[in-house]
């Protein structure tokens, strides 16, 4: 049923439809209006959604040159969301990856955009994501009479030494993740190719980054709706096809940073 839908959506796209490059952005907008505007969600007109547009290619003028589907896709991923990207809330990322040669976008939540889909679930009462450094007093263990304390010290903290993040149900369950400092950079570098890029938010914000992908750890043992899941799947995607449930659709590359290393991917 996915593989119809997602041909479909292609085709959608692709009837009668024709993008240049000497397009403005809010040209290629007008073009494909009718099929974006069956993709917003009802809270965001198709001139807000050119408004944001706009505003992401001010704060990061790379993306200009990324393929210009690809950045639609990840600009609607973020506005179905709901999320504002690359602005100081910390929501959302649009980022330019160079793949064999073309810049394309890709789509990553941010810490502060995961919880605020977090808390878009009735059944969470908290969630929450620290930072634990070396002077800092913290002890957990796991088991049926699981424990996790931490005291941050009031002078100095030292170096960073692991995250944890926790959440807890308004039925009283609860669980929590702790993860090294040396794990989260490993992830990082696995699962994140624009780790070394300079658009890259694990740059400009590597705390947040680390805590929202503890966050996401967590979150594995939390009875979460379907709808939330899908939408975290999501994150760190490239696409080219505009559809009316874009977290329906698979990422179709993992693509390689435009100031990193340029790995040929098959």
């Amino acid at each position: 049923m996915t593989d119809i839908k997602q041909e479909l959506a292609k085709k959608a796209v692709k009837q009668e439809v024709k993008i240049t490059k000497s397009m403005s952005i809010a040209d290629m907008i007008k073009v494909l209006e009718p099929e974006i505007k069956k993709a917003l969600p009802s809270v965001i007109t198709p001139e807000r959604f050119t408004r944001m547009a706009l505003s992401s290619l001010n704060n990061t003028p790379k993306l200009a040159e990324c393929s210009q589907m690809s950045y639609l896709s990840a600009l609607l991923c973020a506005a179905q969301l709901g999320l504002e990207p690359n602005t100081s809330l910390g929501q959302a990322y649009l980022i330019p990856y160079n793949n064999k040669g073309k810049l394309e976008c890709q789509f990553q939540l941010g810490y502060k955009g995961l919880i605020e889909l977090v808390y878009r679930n009735d059944q969470v009462q908290t969630i929450q994501a620290q930072t634990v450094f070396e002077n800092d007093f913290f002890e957990y263990e796991l088991g049926l009479n699981s424990k996790l304390v931490h005291k941050p010290t009031l002078g100095d903290r030292g170096k960073i030494v692991l995250f944890y993040a926790l959440f807890k149900l308004k039925n009283g369950g609860y669980g929590f993740e702790v993860v090294s400092k040396e794990d989260i950079d490993k992830h990082a570098a696995e699962y994140s190719k624009g780790v070394s890029s300079t658009y890259s938010p694990w740059k400009t914000n590597y705390e947040e980054m680390a805590k929202k992908t503890v966050i996401k750890r967590a979150l594995k043992y939390a009875p979460l709706k379907t709808d939330f899941l899908r939408a975290v799947e999501t994150d760190e995607t490239i696409k080219s096809v505009i559809a009316p449930d874009m977290s329906e659709l698979r990422s179709e590359i993992h693509n390689d940073p435009v100031d990193g290393e340029y790995m040929e991917v098959d």
